[in-house]
């Protein structure tokens, strides 16, 4: 099933001015940059040729991997906030 319109789309209608939609917007930059070095750490362990080149990469990926995950929770969080702006808070 897909969405009524992707994250692209959706961004390009964001207010930056507003700071719950920039919050938002920075959530979503750090995941790229968290993805993108996943990727990077994961090419080192493949093609690395130093085993302990390897294995502070395996490290740092599972440390990305846990900053990823809060990452991403933080943006669901922030989509259910978008979607129900009136929605009863339970703090």
């Amino acid at each position: 099933m897909t969405e009524p319109h992707s994250t692209r789309e959706e961004e390009t209608l964001l207010d930056p001015a507003d700071p719950q939609e920039a919050a938002y917007l920075t959530l979503h930059a750090e995941r790229a940059a968290l993805e993108e070095e996943l990727t990077r750490q994961q090419q080192l362990q493949r093609f690395g040729s130093d085993e302990q080149d390897i294995a502070s990469a395996r490290a740092t990926e599972s440390s990305l991997l846990k900053d990823l995950d809060r990452v991403l929770t933080l943006i669901r969080a922030a989509e259910i906030r978008r979607q129900q702006p009136i929605a009863r808070r339970w703090q």
